[in-house]
């Protein structure tokens, strides 16, 4: 559904009447005073709310802003008689600003068409009958209807029902995703075809609709420094164009023989009106709200425009491994079983290890058991960071993990090269077997490494937690400058801190992760990129960056976007500077009229607001 662009008549009615009146006094020939009295009436009727806002302003002490130059410039006409052109600035001035208004709000709806995802209601199931409510009144475990050509209002699991989904508005993917029983659902989605029963698995605060429009609706309070700097150039700008404005009006007809004061007064004027920074204070901002609204179509939330900007200056990226380069889908492939241990009873053990683990690697195992566990008989559990699992169950020891796990409790352990993440398991401290758990790369790891390459990114590294071999492994398939492996969380810190040390002090580093283990990593980094699918809400909690289809590549879409923003804010900036440079010296030396000025303000600004829509339009 389109927005509406919502305009203020009142505003448009003052100015068609003050733009009758100013015609008319322009045209007809009338008596000095009635012509004085119509010029007075329409400039009034149009540039009344700017001499208020002007006055206020000053009442707050902020004195030097648009309001301010324009007011000081009009009036200033009307004292040395130029009362068409006090009137026709003010007009025009106007006019644009309503122009402005106008494209600003095209873009900000565009923003908000892309994002218009916010459900409006949920079907709640109860019993045999379904009410509509507000998603915010549906609790975790409720069980939800999703109709076909209906918004999916709440994140979940399909418990009934098959489906396409259009998941454009979430991840800018075209093609319609297939769910059926079991497949994990996001709010944000559309429902194509057929009728769906969803559990609930998340509640409306916490859901990825939720998360999607904070994130947008508060990214433009982190500035980019080009936001910045206008924001400091501003305070310092002002002030000296009106100090060389009032120079210009008062030193001249000093020191310059038959120089008459009107003149150089219409100079300095004029000098004023060019001076105003429009251009800059609305199209810089919109620039850099057009690229993360560009971005959030492209399935890449970016939490501000300094994230945004920093995307520019990226020297060194890091990967983590699992769920990040890998598609974090485990299943076990092989079962090593050692002294004197059968394959079914280092299968059941290591499953009674990992009865409750979340982790994805103790889920494939479980699996692979695919029997039910009685947790009646596991006494005590504990799961060491970084290295697995000790339990005590029906009074039996059972250590499952990593090399460091085999060797902080001292247990002898056969240490080969398998091609896979490997668990040790040890029973009672005797060493039972070892499982072999594979894990793919994900379909576009190797060309997005390759794409990063391609854009000038100097290092590509990794970190991970699992074994060396498999890391190895990884890092020569993808070609990546550094590989480091079985890493604990605080490890992983250490080791970015020391690739931090080695980029050039203006480069950047992007961290990309999407465990709750990933979470420190992403904090630390100059960027932190999540994985927004299957990625730990620790971990898009600690982003500043969230890549929503877990794909590699829409890194690749983000800095695409970051670049494409950077031209389009400099191209402004440029040009506004530029147009205004050359005006103001036009002015000071007498060739610039007001009618220059007033397009070397108002129309450059209109023109730097439609440049900078231009962002919106990026797509993949």
């Amino acid at each position: 559904m389109k927005r509406k662009i919502e305009l203020d008549k009142t505003n448009i009615l003052k100015l068609a009447i003050g733009g009758i009146l100013f015609f008319i006094a322009l045209a007809i020939n009338l008596p000095y005073g009635v012509n004085i009295g119509i010029y007075l009436a329409s400039y009034i009727i149009i540039g009344g709310d700017v001499l208020l806002k002007s006055i206020k302003n000053i009442s707050r002490g902020e004195i030097f802003d648009e309001n301010f130059l324009m007011a000081i410039a009009t009036i200033g006409a009307f004292a040395i008689r130029e009362f068409p052109e006090a009137v026709a600035v003010m007009l025009f001035y106007q006019v644009g600003e309503l122009l402005q208004d106008i494209a600003v709000s095209r873009s900000r709806n565009s923003i908000a068409q892309l994002m218009d995802i916010r459900p409006d209601y949920a079907n709640l199931v109860l019993g045999n009958t379904t009410n509509k409510v507000s998603p915010k009144k549906v609790k975790r475990g409720d069980i939800i209807l999703i109709k076909p050509g209906e918004k999916v209002p709440l994140d979940g699991e399909v418990v009934e029902g098959k489906s396409a989904v259009d998941t454009t508005a979430l991840t800018g993917e075209s093609v319609p995703r297939a769910v059926e029983k079991g497949d994990e659902i996001l709010s944000g989605f559309i429902n194509k075809n057929g009728v769906l029963k969803v559990k609930v698995t998340k509640e409306f605060e916490e859901s990825t609709v939720s998360k999607i429009l904070n994130l947008v609706e508060n990214a433009a309070s982190k500035k980019a420094s080009a936001e910045k700097f206008i924001t400091k150039f501003a305070k310092y700008y002002t002030p000296a164009v009106v100090g060389i404005a009032a120079a210009l009006a008062i030193i001249p007809p000093l020191v310059i023989e038959e120089a008459a004061f009107s003149q150089w007064i219409y100079r300095s004027l004029v000098f004023l009106v060019v001076s105003c920074p429009c251009a800059l204070v609305i199209s810089i901002p919109l620039g850099f709200f057009g690229g993360i609204g560009s971005a959030s179509r492209n399935g890449v939330l970016i939490k501000g425009g300094n994230y945004l900007e920093a995307l520019n200056s990226v020297h060194t990226v890091v990967f983590d491994k699992t769920g990040t380069l890998t598609k974090g889908v485990f299943e076990v492939a092989k079962v090593h079983p050692q002294n004197g241990f059968s394959k079914d009873e280092l299968l059941e053990y290591a499953a009674m290890a990992e009865e409750y683990s979340t982790h994805p690697i103790a889920d494939s195992i479980k699996k692979a058991y695919g029997r039910k566990i009685d947790r009646s008989n596991i006494d005590s559990y504990e799961e060491i960071s970084g290295m697995g699992i000790k339990a005590k169950i029906k009074g039996i020891d059972i250590y499952a993990g990593n090399a460091k796990l085999m060797n902080s409790f001292n247990i002898k352990y056969k240490d080969e090269d398998f091609d896979g993440t490997t668990v040790h398991v040890a029973v009672n401290g005797i060493y039972a077997g070892v499982l072999v758990i594979s894990d793919e790369l994900k379909e576009d790891a190797k060309k997005t490494v390759e794409d990063l390459r391609k854009m000038g990114i100097k290092r590509i590294s990794m970190l991970t937690g699992d074994g060396e071999n498999v890391a190895k492994r990884v890092g020569s398939i993808l070609n990546l400058d550094k590989v480091f492996a079985q890493l604990l969380p605080h490890e992983k810190v250490e080791k970015l801190e020391i690739l931090d040390k080695e980029k050039p002090s203006n480069g950047k580093l992007l961290f990309v992760g999407d465990g709750i283990n990933d979470a420190p990593v992403l904090a630390r980094a100059d960027i932190g990129a999540a994985m927004g699918g299957l990625g730990s809400d620790a971990a898009i909690e600690a982003a500043d960056i969230v890549l929503m289809t877990d794909e590699p590549s829409k890194l690749i879409t983000a800095i695409k976007v970051a670049k494409k923003t950077r031209r389009i804010v400099w191209q402004n900036i440029i040009f506004a500077f530029g147009v205004k440079l050359a005006v103001l010296a036009l002015g000071a030396g007498g060739i610039a009229s007001m009618w220059e000025a007033v397009f070397a303000d108002v129309g450059v600004a209109l023109l730097a607001v439609i440049n900078a829509m231009r962002i919106i339009k990026i797509y993949k």
